[in-house]
């Protein structure tokens, strides 16, 4: 654990180094240990032939749940079961998916005329905060149905609440190796004073939204808001067993959402253009590629009628950019650790 903390700036360096070390191996906290593997066999061991006999366990969950309360992220058994059943219906529905497609072009269009304006201006950007905040934008309002407009900056509420989510989430992953965070919380002194604060805003802006989403929801049929989003999909899910997915539950299960298409994409993104930036003969590749899937030409210069021509039939016929998207996940994997427990 002590190495770990050492080495926090650069903790997966430190993972892939100590691996080709020691494939399997025993790290040791205070109070209990745990194995670290690199083996494929060992984890398709865990993860695929014998899931059943594996649970995050009290260790993780502990650190994850006053973020993530009872999310599918920190928590085990019944309840993991059922958001999983619920996000495996959901998200294989054919509204949901053409919901997402939209939120995410419309996004993408004003990344890019915003890069586009930088470039333009000969000014300098930070390219993985830009498509944080997209990200961000685009996945809560997958979430919540709302617009979040973080990249913009002009909603003051909305930045606070990005910027709470993105301390909050730091805080909770530096407890893994924060020999005193029990000791911090119980006086509230340091990071989870801070935490606790974080967690205070995130909680006030998020259930505020599901009371008005209940409210559009309870109103009659015909003025209902659209259906489309996560949260409204969930809330007539909870109709069924409304003890169970109460507010607070709703409020877990969109959260962990967030956390999961939010970091993992912009995080993936931010190493691919690093990368066709250190490949420039891919990047030309990829980008003749993604013209000739759009039938794009030099005399089309709007982004708006660049991105309503990406449907599924021109991604489809972009295998190239598909593969260095993937080569990029194997080299920058988006989830490089995951953490369980023997049950």
């Amino acid at each position: 654990m002590l190495r770990q903390l050492k080495n926090f700036h650069r903790i997966f360096d430190e993972h892939v180094e100590y691996a080709q070390v020691h494939r399997t191996c025993r790290l040791l906290y205070p109070g209990h240990s745990e194995f670290f593997t690199s083996d494929p066999a060992i984890i398709e061991h865990v993860l695929k032939t014998n899931f059943s006999k594996y649970s995050k366990g009290d260790f993780n969950i502990g650190v994850m749940k006053d973020l993530f309360g009872d999310g599918i992220f920190a928590t085990d058994g019944e309840n993991w079961k059922h958001q999983r059943k619920l996000a495996s219906h959901e998200f294989s529905t054919r509204v949901l998916r053409e919901f997402s497609s939209v939120v995410f072009r419309t996004n993408a269009s004003k990344l890019a005329d915003k890069i586009s304006s930088s470039a333009a201006n000969g000014n300098t950007i930070n390219m993985q905060e830009l498509l944080m905040k997209t990200t961000m934008d685009s996945i809560f309002k997958v979430g919540f149905g709302f617009e979040l407009n973080t990249l913009s900056g002009s909603d003051e509420s909305s930045v606070q609440f990005s910027n709470a989510f993105d301390e909050a989430n730091f805080i909770v992953y530096h407890r893994f190796v924060d020999l005193f965070w029990q000791l911090k919380r119980y006086f509230n002194i340091g990071s989870e004073a801070k935490l606790k604060r974080n967690i205070r805003i995130i909680d006030d802006f998020v259930m505020k939204l599901i009371h008005q989403k209940r409210e559009q929801m309870d109103g009659p049929d015909d003025v209902r808001k659209d259906k489309e989003d996560i949260i409204s999909r969930f809330i007539i899910a909870s109709q069924k067993d409304p003890e169970t997915m109460n507010n607070h539950y709703l409020r877990d299960i969109v959260l962990n959402f967030l956390i999961a298409g939010k970091d993992t994409t912009a995080n993936t993104l931010s190493w691919l253009f690093y990368m066709l930036c250190k490949n420039p003969i891919v990047q030309e590749k990829v980008a003749l590629e993604i013209k000739d899937s759009v039938e794009w030409t030099e005399a089309d210069n709007s982004t708006e009628d660049f991105t309503s021509r990406l449907n599924e039939g021109a991604i489809d016929k972009m295998q190239y950019l598909h593969a260095t998207i993937s080569e990029t996940l194997r080299l920058y994997p988006a989830v490089p650790v995951v953490q369980i427990s023997l049950l």
